[in-house]
């Protein structure tokens, strides 16, 4: 596996240098940076399984749910059509998924994980559980807890400003 951010990276030289704009917004910013690096260090993971970041929770959706349509993915997921149409096509060009019409209604499609897929899934967890032992790394359990309770009233207070939350939360 790959090494989590090294102090090459900006955002880990400077962090406590705050942009003047953003300086009415420190958590905020806090925030955004902190997504950027959490997603740049998922990238380093899931590089060695030829995954890109987000590849993996659409490819968690169809684990846990079987074949959906993709219109539902493209709910779940919260992103752009075309963002989930481009990474439908790599992971069917990788054999991790196929896509198919459903027999319910020819103009939908029906995506589902390919066998082959399932020998990411114990690779996925394990990137996953390293991701959250560098992102959690010097935290004690009750921290790791009060952590976890803060952000989700963050993402509670988010979700109530962006008329609701399209995804559920596991």
């Amino acid at each position: 596996m790959t090494s989590p951010m090294t102090s090459e990276d900006p955002a880990c030289t400077e962090p406590d240098r705050l942009p003047a704009t953003a300086r009415c917004g420190p958590v905020s910013h806090l925030v955004m940076r902190i997504a950027r690096l959490h997603r740049t260090a998922a990238g380093r993971l899931l590089k060695d399984l030829g995954l890109y970041p987000g590849q993996e929770v659409l490819m968690m959706r169809l684990w846990d749910a079987g074949a959906v349509r993709q219109s539902e993915l493209i709910r779940v997921l919260d992103v752009d059509p075309s963002t989930v149409t481009k990474m439908l096509q790599r992971l069917e060009q990788a054999g991790h998924v196929r896509r198919s019409p459903d027999p319910s209604d020819r103009r939908a499609v029906l995506v589902s994980a390919t066998d082959r897929s399932c020998a990411l899934l114990g690779e996925v967890e394990q990137a996953w559980a390293t991701l959250e032992d560098h992102t959690l790394a010097g935290l004690d359990e009750g921290e790791r807890g009060e952590l976890g309770r803060l952000l989700s009233k963050v993402e509670s207070n988010l979700c109530t400003e962006t008329d609701g939350c399209p995804a559920p939360r596991c």
